[in-house]
């Protein structure tokens, strides 16, 4: 009878429990504008996207400490690779969505924060597994494991229906491949004894196939995929590449030419996959950042900027995770600088990308 007893005196609260709960998401699905054009915002990638999942594995690939997060509110070192905000959080203010995308690993997030997206990416990862491994860091595959996760969860809250609704209406970014290039083939020869460089462009992009295969799979229809910056103009890259690190600051242009030519393969593979898609509801997007970046490097002073060759913290040569921490010097006005760490663009830089990229944005969200 006592066991009886303690069961029946469970039961009841947590039927009340549950019964809150579906009534908050049931608020939240007309709260959060289900008949606006896009419901919510989901990031694939690597440190370009990732505001914080890093910081819930155990990896070296971190950066919630300070000076990261000087510029963000109340001066709080999330995560990101930044001083502040990274370009998707960006499109989620612009869409009208919330003005931070978080990490889906915070255990802390509310279910409003789960339904208007949250970021899988993690830093240092890449569309080659390998890279991923490197840095024990989350593959991407591993990313779109979470993303699955994520919609049980979801679909517990507010149902089948609703939740297929929620992620039909939703937009996915993917940020990827920098370190692909910048650390699995260029910094170290793994790839490079197995793959020529149009081998190893060609197995990246059919990487990026079985990505859209697997979040089309999940329910995604319209999905933008950022290109590869200029690697060559990377702080670090050219540290590790120039003749004189110091005195030699420019960019490594056969670099950056191999990430363009990607960007053209990866360019051409999308607009034909969109092609096929389009049949069925589905927007598949090429972002361009490359351009936009150039841009900003080669014209620094036009942008109101004073250094386009070095980070804003440390030496601005090398620094960038662990190196960049609370002992570090750090430039006064980072909004001066292209770049806030040796790899890294500052939050002024991923503003103003996100302003050239707008019309594109635009074509997903409205």
């Amino acid at each position: 009878m006592k066991f009886k007893a303690c069961r029946h005196s469970l039961t009841i609260p947590l039927f009340f429990l549950s019964v809150l709960f579906f009534t908050r998401a049931e608020a939240l699905t007309k709260e959060r504008g289900f008949n606006r054009s896009v419901s919510a915002v989901f990031v694939f990638g690597d440190s370009t996207v990732d505001p914080g999942n890093n910081n819930y594995i155990v990896t070296p690939i971190r950066s919630n400490f300070p000076p990261y997060g000087r510029s963000f509110k109340n001066q709080e070192p999330t995560g990101r690779f930044c001083d502040g905000r990274l370009a998707t959080d960006f499109i989620a203010s612009y869409a009208g969505i919330k003005e931070y995308v978080p990490p889906y690993l915070d255990p802390t997030l509310s279910l409003e924060e789960l339904m208007t997206g949250v970021s899988f990416a993690s830093a240092g990862s890449g569309y080659d597994p390998l890279t991923a491994r490197l840095s024990n860091v989350i593959e991407i595959p591993k990313q779109v494991e979470y993303y699955k996760e994520y919609r049980k969860r979801i679909e517990i809250a507010i149902g089948k229906q609703r939740t297929d609704y929620l992620i039909k209406k939703a937009v996915f970014v993917i940020s990827c491949g920098t370190n692909d290039f910048g650390i699995s083939y260029f910094t170290l020869p793994i790839r490079r004894k197995s793959y020529t460089i149009p081998e190893y462009q060609h197995f990246l992009i059919q990487k990026v196939e079985q990505l859209i295969q697997s979040l089309w799979a999940q329910g995604a229809r319209r999905m933008a995929f950022v290109g590869l910056p200029p690697i060559g103009c990377l702080p670090i890259i050219i540290t590790l590449n120039s003749q004189n690190a110091f005195l030699q600051r420019g960019c490594i242009d056969e670099l950056s030419l191999v990430a363009n030519d990607y960007n053209l393969k990866l360019q051409k593979k999308l607009k034909a996959i969109h092609s096929n898609l389009a049949h069925f509801g589905g927007r598949i997007a090429y972002i361009d950042i490359y351009g936009p970046l150039s841009n900003m490097i080669q014209n620094y002073n036009k942008f109101g900027f004073e250094e386009a060759a070095n980070g804003c913290c440390g030496s601005g040569i090398i620094e960038t995770s662990l190196l960049c921490n609370p002992k570090s010097y750090v430039c006064p006005d980072a909004s001066k600088y292209v770049f806030w760490d040796s790899v890294h663009p500052t939050e002024r830089t991923y503003y103003i990308i996100f302003q050239n990229l707008r019309p594109i944005i635009d074509t997903m969200i409205k």
